[in-house]
């Protein structure tokens, strides 16, 4: 009786589930060190409908490899080699792709919901097509560019990625970050980018026809040479404006006298409600702005790491993707604030001790948190009655008697209450 490995008509050779966990079990050995270990080099096998959610396939050669159905759910691919895989429908929400080589990947209808696929390699590549009978023996090469067709992205991460003539009908990139990606030519009509963050990226020659680009940051990104027949524009934000630009320093000097103010210097709390701060750009991290009045203000994308905003009012303020790393936000106000995508690791949003028997908790209340970071944050006392908290991120964070009505928390990660 023959013991040769089955094949499957697409050519590729299919594993047993005791070969898959051997393999995978090597190439853990030889990412850390450990004798025994082997680096993963499974190309060419068919693995429609395995699971490999949560595993560690870091540097793995999975070229040519149909993972059509499969789930990938948080998998660990950085820098693996996917070149020519077939991903048709795969599960990958989660999944770390950084600078994986996707050229020539077939990744329509998948799901890469809060997928990390930053620098990954998109471009073109020559596939090997299989013969339909005769498998790998016989097979024809062409070129594919990247084929996200009908895919959900939605909440992911594609800094830098090159999408060179991709082909992306229809697919959803709503609240994506397309920071600094290469977009030229690429046949996005019909795409969903609501809200996606598209700063720097370079749609030269992309098609957008029909796309819904509502709400999307387009600074820095020349659409003259895009094709945006039909396409929604809505609420598009781009640069600051020239009165923007010349009131920056007069704004500037108000935080700089907010900052004297809590040093005892003189002074006085910064009024800064409905400005636009981005010209501020990284000016303010570290600032001490305590009572600051910022209601409605535009401060998408900055910098405000370390900042001092205790008993601040940011309600309404447009905070999409701005780094808050470590800032204290005791007492701070940020009911119906957008803070999709931004960074507030390590923040303290506890209560603000205002007399002896008087606090201030922290307000997050309608505030949309959709794929915000809040890992190792301390939200004791927080007010998120009514937040969007879809894809937030809340690992480590700490929520001692935080109010959470009318919010789903199944939606969100990490959320233990």
């Amino acid at each position: 009786m023959s013991t040769a490995p089955a094949v499957a008509l697409s050519g590729r050779r299919r594993l047993s589930a005791g070969e898959v966990e051997l393999l995978i079990d090597a190439h853990d050995r030889f990412l850390r060190g450990r004798p025994g270990g082997r680096r993963a080099s499974l190309r060419f096998i068919d693995f429609s409908g395995v699971d490999l959610s949560g595993r560690n396939l870091t540097d793995a050669d999975l070229s040519g490899s149909i993972f059509d159905g499969a789930r990938l759910v948080g998998t660990c691919l950085v820098r693996a080699n996917l070149f020519g895989c077939d991903l048709r429908n795969a599960d990958l929400r989660r999944a770390r792709l950084l600078r994986a080589d996707l050229r020539g990947c077939c990744l329509r209808g998948a799901d890469l919901s809060e997928a990390d696929l930053s620098q990954a390699d998109f471009r073109v590549g020559q596939v090997a097509v299989p013969h339909p009978t005769k498998g790998l023996s016989a097979v024809v090469h062409h070129a594919r560019p990247g084929q996200l067709d009908h895919a959900v992205v939605a909440g992911a991460n594609l800094d830098g990625v090159d999408l060179e003539g991709a082909s992306m009908f229809a697919v959803d990139l709503t609240d994506c970050s397309l920071r600094g990606a290469k977009l030229t030519r690429a046949n996005l009509k019909k795409a969903r980018l609501s809200g996606a963050m598209l700063d720097g990226a370079d749609l030269a020659g992309a098609h957008l026809e029909e796309a819904n680009l509502s709400d999307a940051v387009l600074t820095h990104v020349n659409l003259g040479a895009a094709h945006t027949e039909g396409a929604n524009m809505d609420g598009v934000l781009g640069e600051p404006s020239e009165a923007a630009m010349a009131r920056s320093e007069e704004l500037y000097g108000r935080a700089e006298a907010n900052q004297a103010w809590c040093r005892g210097k003189g002074g006085a709390p910064a009024v800064l409600d409905g400005e636009d701060l981005r010209p501020l750009d990284q000016r303010l991290r570290g600032f001490r702005l305590s009572a600051m009045s910022a209601r409605g203000a535009n401060m998408v994308g900055m910098d405000l790491s370390d900042v001092h905003l205790q008993g601040a009012n940011l309600e309404g303020a447009d905070l999409r993707g701005a780094i808050l790393v470590n800032a204290d936000l005791r007492g701070a106000r940020l009911a119906s604030a957008n803070l999709v995508k931004a960074d507030m690791r390590g923040v303290v949003l506890g209560p603000l001790p205002l007399g002896a028997d008087r606090i201030a908790p922290g307000v997050l209340q309608g505030a949309r948190l959709r794929y915000a970071k809040l890992g190792d944050a301390d939200l004791t006392g927080a007010v998120l009655d009514g937040a969007d908290l879809r894809g937030c991120d809340f690992s480590g964070a700490r929520l001692k008697g935080a109010s959470l009505r009318d919010t789903d928390p199944t939606s969100a990660i990490g959320l233990e209450l």
